[in-house]
This record gives C-alpha cells, structure tokens and sequence, in this order.
C-alpha cells in the first residue's frame, strides 16, 4: 500500500498551489510560475499531460500540504471526468482547506463557459474569497507578485494562527502604507555605511539625517540602511517621498499618504498624524527634504507627539532642529567606484570586461568625477560607443569647460551637474528638448504621456519622434524605466529633473510644457470617467493612484494660473477616486482657492467648487449654511445642463439633511427621488445605484424597513451588472443593516462580509471599518461579547490609523454594544475592545468572519 504524498521541495520554501485550466492559460501559467519563483517559493503545478483530470486523494495531498492556493481563470470550466458532476478546476477550487489564504485572478475580456460564470459568481459570493481582473500575463505576474510578496513576507504566520481569509492578499494593506522601496541593481561600496546608520538609529537617536549633494547616492543608502534597522520596529519602516512636494505646508500631508492616513478634510491632518501614530514603532523614511526645510518644526512636533516614531532624513543641508544627528554621505572609494563603473558599463554593453589594459582609464574616469555614483553611471552608459580611453579623455577636456552658472555649488555638486550637461552635449537637439519637457512630470511617467508633453499633445509637428529619442535617454542613463504592469513607466533622478526643469525654463518653454501636461491629465480623466465606475475599476484606482503626483502637479499649474474652469474639470471628472483615496480634504483646498478668488466663475465651474469644498462638512451643519451652498450647487448644475453633476450635489444635500440632531427626512426624500430621475434620465447606472442607497437611508429613518430593503438590493444589483465594486461594498454594507434591523443576522452577516472584502481589495479602510462594525452588531447580537469587543476595538483603531476617526459614521452597532453593558457585561466588553485594538486587519477580518459563521451555525 502507498504512502501518502508528500511534497518535497530542496530548501523546504513555502508552495503555492496554482489552479487553472491548462492550454488556454499555457502563458499565465507561465507568468506565474515566474512570479512565485522570483520570490524563491515554489510553485505547485499540474502538468500531467492526458490526464487532465488528477486523481482526487492526490491533488487533495497537494493541496493539504500548500501553503497558498492561487487560482486562474479565463473562459473554459475545463474537463468533467466520467462519473464526475464538476470539472477538476472547481474541484480544485472545493477542496481547497478552509485556512488556506486564497489568491484569485480573473482575464478579461471573456466569453465564459456558463459553468465558470457560475463558479464566479460563487466564489464572489463566498466570504472567503474574492478576485482581481487582469488582461495580460505581464500584468497577472505583476499582481501575483506584488500580493505574494504582501501576504507572506508580512502577515503570513499570523493568517495561519487565526485561520486564513482571501481578500487578494489586501487585508492588512487596507491601511496601505509606502514600505521601502526595492532597486533593480546592487548596492556597491556602502557596507559600513549602512552598519553606522543602523546602529544610530538603533539608539536612543530619533531624528538622523544623511547630508550630501544630490547624486551622492543618499537615498539608496537610507533605503537599504532603514531595511537593515526596519526589524527592531515593530511597525517596520516606511518610505516618504518628498521630491515631487513644494510647498513645505504640504509635508504633513505626504507623511499622511504615505502611511495610508487618509485627508478627509475634517480634521488638520497633522491631529490625524498623531493619532494614528500615537502608539506605534516605526521608522519614517523621508527623502528629499532640503525643498521643505520650513517643515523641520513640524516634524519634531510630530516626534514629540509620537514617542515610538524614529525619522531617516536625506537632504543636501541639515535641517538645524532639536536632538537631530547627522551622517555626512561621502563618495566612493577608489575600489568601490570602479566596481560601481564597471557593473553599470557591463548593463550598456554586455561583453565589457575590467582588465589590466582598461583598468587605469576606469580609475581615471572615476577620479575626474570624484567618485560621485550620479556621475560615475552617466559616464559608463558611454561605455557602449567609446573606449575607456576616449571616455577619460573626453570627459577631461568637457568637464574642465562645463563650469559657467554653478560656481555657487559645493564641489561635488558641480562635479554632479557637469556630468549631467556633458552627457546632455552629446544628444541631439530633439533628445535634448525631449529631457527638458520631461522635467515637468512629477515622479514616474508612461510613454503614451511623454509622447504626448513631448509633442505638445501633437501641436508640435517638428518634435521629432519621441519614442526614438525617450530610446536614447534610456540608453544614456538620464531617464531610467520602472515595471509598471503592461504599461511601459519610466522615471528621472531628482538632480537630472531638475536640470531639466532649469534648461526648460531657459528656453522659455515651461507654461507650454505644463500645459501640455494638464492637458494630457484632463484628457486621461475624461476617458476612463465612466471606466472607473464599471469592471475596470479596480485598474483604474490603481493607475491613479501611481499618478497622484502627477495630478497634483497638473491642478496646481491650472490653480496658479487661474484656469479656474479646466482646474475644477478635472477635478470633478476623477471623484470616484478622490473619495477612495481619501483625498477629498486636499480636493477642497484647491477648490477653495477658487472661490476665494472671487473671479467671475461660470456655473458649472461654481457648481463643482461648492461640491467639494461642501460635501465633506455635510454631518456638521447646525445652521443650514452647508445645506444651503449644496443646495446652490444642485442648482448650479442644473443651469450648467450637467444632470450627473446636479444628481451628485443632492445626493451629498440629502446626507446634510439627514446628518443633524432632526433629520428632515421629507425634504431629503424628495431631494433624492430628483436626484434618481436624473440619473435614470441621463444613464448613469453608477449615480442611479448611489441615489438608490441614499433613498434606502431616508427610507431608514423613516422606519420604512422593508422599503429601504428593497432600494438596497437594486442597488447592489446594479453594482454587480456593471462590475462597481465601490457601489457594490456601499450597497451591500446598507443592505446588510436593513436584513439586520429585520431580523435575518445569517444573511446580514453575508451582506457585511462582502462589503469588508471588496473594501479590502479597494485600499479602502473606512469601508473596511464599515463593515467591522457590521459584524460587532452580528456578534453582539449573538451574545458574544468577546468577538464583538475584539472586532470593535479592531475597527476604532483602524479608523485612527487611517484618519477617519472623525466625521460621520452611518453606523449602529454602538447601540449592540450598549446593550450589553446594560446586562451587566461591561467590563468584560471594554477588556475585550483594549485587546482587539492591538489586532492587525487581517486578524480582525478573520475574526470576524469566524463570528458569522459561528452565529451561522449556532
């Protein structure tokens, strides 16, 4: 008799069962064995040839002994083996053990078997589980990666204690913050660097700032010197980029972004700050800090505030404040340098070999730039058409010329900026002008972008093909690319964008360049408008938000220009994501400044700047002053032909209505019943699934149960037909309070389940809160004090992490709560909620889904 089947694998690494049908995936399989290999895991595969259908008890073992079960589907359901009733793929998907994490991943476009449109639909229905779309099998590795990497190098043990829950590898991520980035090639020649840096900051030391000119190599170095000293936090460590902000005001809020505490506008987001760090061990990160000096007491406010927060600063000066240490970051040694020259020229030109001959010249062309790392790879991305000799021989004869206009800088700095010039001389005109309109991006950039900026958006018909000369600015190591899904990304240096951005001014092209660069952002917005409301979503959410910088950028050129219609355009056309990101607070700072202008502003433009700057103060109206301008707005859009614009501004009217002490529940449902016409008439499923929500809430208050029911459910079908998850998370949240309030806890406990995961899948935490709070009621229902202390302690954590401990909270379960302090079982409830703030998402999410199922059961 046969033994069981055990899987082996050399160094015993974590594996991860892949499901999938086999020949129409044959590339996905593919992309991510790939994937899971390149994090040293092993993958789990089927590849058995004419059996497509494994024997069971062997594909169970497998599974039993997997420690992640990643499933991808396309169109077919596969095979049903004779005396089978489902194919091997859903069996795979029905065996999989309870506690196993689970990773799910949908292609599109698709015509599926029906069979499979069912499994879906199944598996979106399970608590348990939920999926992302992709289109490629680049974009799939891309995921797969990025959520393996998430789920088991960060929360993987403890998923395992408290028994795992699929939500795409995001649960703990719901509060996402910025963690260190990773670069493509070594760090060379900084080993003890990193050791003196690590023991600083492992000290008592709160405040280190590593000082050198830009190119020294500061930031690789606090990189990989916050990795060596992240394991004695106990939050880990966190990356802050400051170059793309300029105005120093604006630093609190980058730190806020960055630790995933969302600007909701309500509160000053340096009190957010505070109270989401308040307790935690963590290291900041910031980099680039020399453009935001004035914001040097506002950190140390904000170290003093948070004892357990240690800050790593890079910057060109110190920032002269209390208790602040400082490391000088030097050049590289002799050895070092020509390590460094000799690595990068092997990545021009892959046959290039250090050797006696060349060696001299490689010390040479390091000596003639001081061995700045900047300058050193500038020098060896000529390796590819010069010899060594003429490098060094060149580079004496340009560098000792290039001086005029930065005599003002230190040394190295002059050295940096030389080299720089010296290899923009050696492009054409067209690659030269390609850099410097290049300048206006902020962070990273795809190509459909600079194609665009670079030929003005098409205007410009003697530019040149960008794409040829984007080509040479890779290959001359001044723009460098970054993997950014399907999309091609690239990115520039600080110190080459802002020599760019110095030869764009000098040519007076800058207004031409950033206005081509607003309106490139405006087009992107008036195209996927009605994407982000639909299937792609979720891809779009993400696209967004890796060009927030880029946003930013482009509605400060209109603001300062006083475009006030283009500006609050663009604005309005990317509200979806706004809210999800939780950067309405930063929204209404801008369109403040356009009433405050006091400039002659057209209806439509008015209507959007008393939205914004409205809608987020609709729970605090005691005098009816937000109502009013809401009601204004309505109005507004109506004049502006805008129906879409006008059903939005009643839906926030009719929240201002509700929000108070005596909620006019009369005049919000006729606000609303407009609001639904509106949107019926002009086609937005989207907005008639918003307004269906809000009429169920006014049905609420009105103690109109089973109405408010029935406008939940519409509107969560809604939702599920067009592919919204944000409307389909509100939806289901709300409907889950209505089954609740009409006694069926089984199905509430579904409905709140669903809104946690898709929150979790969205990034976004008040959802997530959201939905907790809908499970505290379920448990506390149940009479289970335990799970619903833990799960509320859980979730007011979670809204002070995230910065949404303010505001209003459509939300009963405190009542739940209260009542059982009423019988008596206060202390036990209040010892519960201290332990269930020291939960991690994950857990909570477990917890709470364990709940369900146990009130479902019991």
């Amino acid at each position: 008799m046969s033994g069981p089947h055990i899987i082996r694998t050399p160094d015993q690494r974590l594996r991860i069962f892949v499901s999938s049908t086999l020949q129409e995936l044959a590339l996905e399989r593919r992309a991510a064995r790939t994937a899971i290999e390149r994090l040293h895991l092993a993958p789990v595969m089927f590849e058995l040839g004419a059996r497509p259908h494994p024997p069971r008890e062997l594909y169970r073992a497998y599974l039993d002994q997997s420690d992640v079960f990643l499933g991808v589907y396309w169109e077919k359901y596969g095979w049903v083996a004779p005396d089978e009733t489902v194919s091997g793929l859903e069996d795979e998907y029905n065996l999989c053990p309870p506690h196993l994490p689970r990773l799910l991943y949908v292609k599109t476009p698709a015509e599926r078997d029906p069979q499979l449109t069912e499994l879906l639909n199944r598996i979106r229905d399970d608590d348990r589980a939920a999926y992302k779309y992709f289109e490629t099998p680049k974009e799939l590795a891309a995921l797969v990666e990025a959520d393996l990497a998430v789920l088991l190098a960060e929360r993987f043990d403890q998923s395992r204690e408290t028994g795992a829950i699929d939500i795409v590898g995001r649960a703990e991520r719901v509060v996402e913050a910025v963690r260190l980035p990773v670069s493509l090639t070594d760090l060379i020649g900084r080993d003890g660097d990193i050791a003196e840096i690590k023991r600083m900051l492992e000290s008592s030391t709160r405040l280190v700032t590593l000082i050198g000119p830009g190119g020294i190599g500061k930031s690789r170095l606090a990189v990989a010197a916050a990795r060596a000293a992240s394991p004695s936090f106990d939050d880990g460590a966190v990356f802050v980029d400051l170059s793309a902000v300029h105005d120093p005001e604006r630093v609190p809020n980058t730190i806020a972004q960055a630790l995933g505490v969302r600007d909701t506008g309500d509160a000053p987001v340096l009190e957010n700050l505070v109270t989401a760090l308040g307790d935690r061990s963590i290291l900041l990160l910031l980099d680039n800090f020399e453009q935001q000096l004035p914001a040097a007491p506002r950190l140390t406010a904000l170290l003093a505030a948070a004892p357990g927060v240690t800050a790593l600063v890079t910057s060109r000066s110190l920032l002269r404040v209390g208790a602040e240490q400082s490391y000088e970051v030097g050049p590289l040694a002799e050895k070092s340098s020509i390590d460094l020259f000799t690595e990068r020229a092997r990545a021009a030109k892959p046959d290039f070999e250090l050797t006696a001959r060349n060696a001299p010249d490689i010390a040479g062309i390091c000596a003639a730039v001081d061995g700045v790392p900047l300058a050193i790879e500038l020098a060896a991305a000529r390796i590819r058409v010069l010899s060594p000799g003429d490098l060094l021989d060149r580079l004496d004869r340009k560098l000792s010329l290039l001086v005029g206009g930065s005599r003002d800088l230190p040394e190295r700095q002059q050295t940096i900026r030389r080299t720089i010039e010296w290899s923009t001389q050696l492009l054409d005109d067209d690659q030269r002008r390609l850099l410097s309109r290049l300048g206006v991006f902020e962070g990273g950039f795809t190509l459909d972008a600079a194609e665009f900026v670079g030929t003005d958006g098409g205007r410009d018909q003697d530019a040149g093909d960008v794409l040829t000369a984007l080509t040479a600015l890779v290959d001359n190591s001044l723009v460098g690319p970054h993997d950014s899904g399907e999309r091609p990304g690239f990115s520039m240096l600080a110190s080459v964008r802002e020599y760019a951005r110095e030869q764009l001014a000098e040519t007076g092209d800058s207004a031409n360049a950033r206005d081509a660069h607003a309106r490139y952002f405006i087009r992107l917005g008036d195209s996927i408008e009605s994407q982000l409301k639909g299937e792609r979503q979720r891809e779009w959410l993400r696209r967004l938000r890796d060009e927030r910088d880029n946003l930013r950028a482009a509605e400060r050129f209109l603001l300062d220009a006083q475009d006030w219609d283009r500006a609050a355009h663009l604005a309005f056309s990317l509200y979806l994501y706004w809210w999800v990101a939780g950067l309405l607070g930063e929204v209404r700072t801008w369109m403040g400044e356009a009433l405050d202008s006091h400039a002659r502003l057209s209806d439509r433009t008015r209507a959007i700047a008393l939205y914004f700057t409205r809608t987020i103060m609709f729970w605090k109206d005691p005098d009816g002053a937000v109502a009013a301008d809401l009601t204004k707005s309505a109005e507004l859009f109506h004049r502006a032909s805008d129906a879409d614009g006008e059903g939005l501004a009643r839906i926030s009217l009719a929240l201002a209505l509700l929000a108070g002490t005596k909620p006019d529940t009369g005049r919000a449902r006729e606000v609303m019943e407009t609001s639904l016409a509106l949107f019926r008439g002009s086609g937005s499923r989207w907005g008639e699934s918003m307004a269906l929500v809000l009429l169920g809430r006014v049905a609420l208050l009105q103690g109109e149960t089973e109405e408010a029911r029935d406008h939940f459910e519409k509107s969560l079908a809604i939702t599920r037909v067009t592919g919204d998850a944000v409307g389909e998370r509100v939806a289901a949240y709300h409907l889950g309070w209505a089954r609740l309030l009409l006694g069926d806890a089984e199905a509430a406990r579904s409905d709140f389940a669903k809104s946690v995961s898709l929150s979790a899948t969205l990034g976004h935490a008040e959802g997530m809160a959201y939905g907790l709070e809908g499970m505290v009621a379920v448990a506390a229902l149940a009479g289970d004090v335990e799970h619903a202390g833990r799960i509320a302690g859980a979730s007011r954590a979670l809204r002070e992490r995230s910065g949404t401990h303010n505001g209003p909270m459509f939300t009963f379960h405190q009542a739940y709560l209260d009542r059982l302090v009423a019988e008596g079982r206060g202390d036990e409830l209040a010892a519960a909620i201290a332990a269930g703030r020291e939960l991690t998402v994950e857990q909570a999410v477990a917890e709470a889904l364990a709940v369900g199922k146990q009130t479902e059961s019991g």
